[in-house]
């Protein structure tokens, strides 16, 4: 009986010839068998018999929140804590949470020359009510009795941020129930205090008395400094990204603290403009439904995608024509070399000549350009790797990820089921997913 340390790993012998990989990932314990990779949980919750007889039972439910064992994995646990970034469109709307300050987007219509700006953490946001740490949803972040002593009884907002692009690490340490001493590789970040009655300048103020000075070993007070302009905020911004940092955090001057999104506080991040040509109309749902729910364009190389941002009413009433070309905004690509984020601009119609792009013969506008049959889409994360397939059955959806039991959504139509269809794939592509073969699993 042993353990592993963060960032070490052995192997274990299976059944028959199977040989199986247990690693310790920031306080995330894997496993290669079948057992620990088909479970429908969250990877910081799942283990399974190569990882009890690693680290002995009582060390496994101690991690796992005291969830008692059952054939190799633990029982189902109340939904675990959503971090900052990971994707969930109904996370804004969650009565449960606490009423946190949300940002919009900057755009640069937008001057913020006398805004505060600061860097945009990638950690873990969190809500210190005056006795612990919540997620946007509610849900406790079990820190350990030295991380939190000495924290003021009154509430604070902040970040769990364990450095620059260790984003998955330090989700991986915030969500584990057995208080791990990893959490001296973090820091409580600090930029708020929802409930002292003031402007930003005044709260700002009141954090410092409270946390500022390194009297806290495991908190500091968030760095705030005046824009000075569209050129100092571009320097900044190159600045804190050459540094892998994620963007700028723009909060406006004498601002209240609101629960919800609000246009005092602007995020800030490099979008890159780009050219692609017009394939295909994706057909709206709900309010877009009779119009233009997204474009399918294709860049230089062939890699498609769709664009359904940007777009005014007129131009959903009247998009762009096939074989148009048309300019887009994007945040980064994809391992798999897809713009994400991709938000519509303008047609290129002031294009004289050949175009760098590969010309596509022009066709009727098509309703939804979607594949059918089973799709199979994955995405690396270090060493674990993800997948998602979806086929659809007529007016159905059956989605597969992370376990045999398909999951099922059913549609008013086939033709909805299929404009969906493209939406959701997009939705997956935007999050680093790549399309394979269907055969290749």
């Amino acid at each position: 009986m042993g353990d592993l340390a963060d960032g070490e790993q052995t192997q274990v012998n299976g059944s028959g010839s199977s040989v199986y990989t247990l690693k310790n990932s920031g306080g995330v314990y894997s496993c290669t068998c079948p057992a620990w990779a088909h479970q429908s949980l969250g990877i910081e919750r799942r283990t399974c018999k190569h990882l009890r007889a690693l680290r002995g039972d009582d060390a496994e439910k101690e991690r796992l929140g005291g969830a008692e064992l059952l054939s190799g994995r633990p029982a189902r646990a109340p939904k675990p804590p959503r971090a900052e970034g990971e994707a969930d469109a109904a996370a804004d709307d969650d009565d449960d949470g606490p009423p946190l300050l949300l940002a919009h987007k900057w755009e640069a219509t937008i001057d913020i020359t006398g805004w505060w700006l600061s860097e945009k953490l990638d950690g873990v946001r969190a809500y210190w009510d005056g006795t612990q740490f919540l997620s946007r949803l509610g849900n406790k972040f079990h820190a350990p009795p030295w991380f939190t002593e000495g924290l003021p009884k009154t509430p604070l907002d902040g970040e769990l941020w364990g450095g620059r692009k260790l984003f998955q690490r330090t989700v991986g340490i915030v969500k584990r129930q057995d208080q791990s001493p990893l959490w001296k590789d973090l820091l409580y970040v600090v930029f708020d205090a929802p409930s002292f009655d003031g402007t930003f300048e005044e709260r700002m103020a009141h954090v410092e008395t409270q946390v500022g000075g390194g009297v806290h070993a495991y908190t500091r007070v968030h760095a705030q400094e005046p824009c000075l302009g569209v050129d100092h905020l571009k320097e900044e911004l190159a600045r804190v990204e050459g540094l892998g940092g994620e963007g700028l955090m723009a909060r406006r001057p004498k601002s209240r603290y609101e629960a919800g999104r609000s246009n005092s506080l602007l995020k800030v991040k490099t979008f890159h403009d780009a050219e692609a040509r017009v394939l295909g109309h994706v057909a709206g749902m709900g309010r877009h439904k009779g119009r233009l729910g997204a474009l399918l364009v294709a860049l230089a190389d062939g890699t498609k995608f769709n664009v359904g941002t940007g777009f005014s009413d007129r131009e959903r009433e009247s998009p762009p024509e096939i074989g148009s070309l048309i300019t887009f905004r994007y945040q980064e690509l994809s391992d798999g070399g897809v713009p994400r984020f991709p938000t519509y601009v303008a047609v290129r119609d002031d294009v004289k000549g050949p175009s760098r792009l590969v010309p596509v013969a022009k066709a009727a506008p098509v309703a939804v350009v979607a594949p059918a049959g089973r799709r199979r889409f994955e995405m690396q994360d270090g060493d674990t790797r993800y997948f998602w397939e979806i086929v659809q059955d007529g007016a159905k959806h059956r989605a597969r990820f992370g376990t045999f039991e398909a999951k099922v959504k059913k549609y008013e139509s086939d033709g909805e089921a299929q404009a969906a269809l493209a939406t959701r794939i997009q939705e997956k592509l935007e999050k680093g997913f790549v399309e394979v073969s269907a055969d290749d699993d």
